[in-house]
């Protein structure tokens, strides 16, 4: 199996491009199969060894300035709304909650992996709020409701696999074991999820594309750019902490599926169609890594 592994997100994103109508229409699917993937990546992982490094802190903060930063400039060059909203949630989207299957498969360590897949996550549902409270396109929402709403979205693909992974591995260490044996499954659970996710998001552009191609232009400029940038960042600071796979996957790996259910509810929808460009970036990134991984 391992031989014919750099060819499935090729298929995978190809699949994608061509089948979006199908895809979109079993994207419901998703949150069921990362909820599995999670839960085979916990049970591998000793949850005692998880701390938290200054890498976390410096991957947070990238997020968190740049993101506020580059929605600022914009805005005061004058530049589009939904732009600078796509920016925005492009830099500040979660890391991928599946980060870990193709982190570990390139070499990164699971525990610093695991460790900001949770608090990344967290650290969204805290900052999120605050800032679409100041630029969002819905003051009806207010920063508590938002929280809320945050909480229920990350807890249920995140919070709940964890918690069980705890409970197998305090009560039920040999249950935990054999799951633990089957967790490279969760690459290809990932390809299905992510076959499904992009075909979603191609479908997204098809729809909302006509009249609007000027900022979708834009978008996926910037999206190429700050893929390489958010990428290549978190390698470096990766390479000061001793782990450049999983610095660069952390800060460059994105949840877009979730990223685009927050423009779509507290941002302008076309902004979403930033992070539908990075999902296709990213991914072809991620099978040229595995493709030529010595």
């Amino acid at each position: 199996m391992q031989r014919f592994r750099p060819y499935v997100l090729p298929i995978a994103i190809v699949l994608g491009l061509l089948l979006h109508k199908w895809c979109a229409i079993f994207s419901f699917l998703v949150p069921f199969i990362i909820f599995a993937i999670l839960l085979l990546t916990f049970t591998a992982v000793d949850l005692r060894k998880l701390r938290f490094s200054m890498l976390d802190l410096w991957l947070m903060l990238f997020q968190i300035v740049v993101s506020t930063g580059g929605y600022t400039l914009i805005t005061l060059l004058g530049g589009s709304h939904i732009v600078a909203e796509g920016l925005l949630i492009g830099v500040l989207c979660p890391v991928a909650s599946s980060v870990a299957v193709i982190a570990c498969l390139l070499g990164a360590n699971r525990e610093t992996v695991t460790t900001y897949t949770i608090v990344g996550n967290l650290m969204v549902a805290l900052v999120a709020p605050v800032v679409f409270s100041l630029v969002g396109d819905h003051p009806e929402l207010d920063i508590v409701d938002s929280m809320l709403l945050m909480f229920t979205k990350i807890g249920s693909t995140l919070a709940l696999p964890f918690f069980l992974a705890v409970l197998l591995q305090l009560l039920l260490p040999k249950a935990n074991a054999l799951l633990a044996r089957y967790n490279a499954l969760g690459f290809y659970l990932w390809a299905i999820a992510l076959l499904f996710t992009l075909g979603q998001t191609i479908d997204y552009i098809f729809l909302n594309g006509e009249g609007n191609w000027s900022s979708i232009i834009w978008l996926g400029g910037l999206s190429l750019l700050f893929c390489v940038v958010q990428f290549a960042t978190g390698r470096w600071l990766g390479k000061k902490y001793g782990d450049v796979i999983g610095g660069g996957q952390l800060l460059g790996q994105k949840n877009t599926a979730f990223g685009i259910w927050m423009a779509n509810t507290f941002l302008s929808p076309l902004s979403s169609v930033f992070l539908a460009f990075y999902s296709v970036f990213q991914n072809v990134w991620n099978a040229w890594q595995l493709k030529n991984k010595k």
